[in-house]
């Protein structure tokens, strides 16, 4: 849990969110610091996988290609970390011409069938 200042513990109580391309979970630290639940996370990379499970006690659901978005549970809050290399700076940056980059169609596949309130994507330079 963050050092979050008291009034500020509990500005997203009741708000669920879920945690793609989770990684060890920056998000779900942040999220849950200001009283956010979550309810699914998702993470391909197994190292990562293993680190989640012992950071929150559940291992994240694999590949988000293979899930289906009605298998997502509802939520109000949709984070992303997804992967980089398509698009960085210190990549080809080869965008969605890179089956990576393409995984940002995923993030879009799901939030536009669950409609989420807030969305917050993070990608790097």
């Amino acid at each position: 849990m963050l050092n979050v200042e008291k009034k500020y513990r509990n500005v997203l109580s009741g708000h669920t969110f879920i945690d793609l391309f989770s990684g060890i979970g920056a998000f779900r630290i942040a999220l849950e610091s200001f009283g956010a639940r979550c309810v699914f996370s998702s993470e391909k990379d197994k190292h990562c996988k293993v680190v989640y499970k012992m950071n929150f006690g559940e291992t994240p659901e694999d590949d988000i290609t293979t899930i289906k978005e009605q298998n997502i549970p509802k939520h109000t809050i949709l984070c992303a970390g997804f992967p980089c290399q398509s698009f960085s700076i210190s990549g080809k940056q080869r965008g969605f011409k890179d089956t990576r980059g393409t995984l940002f169609f995923d993030i879009v596949r799901i939030a536009e069938y669950h409609k989420p309130k807030i969305i917050f994507l993070e990608n790097v330079k």
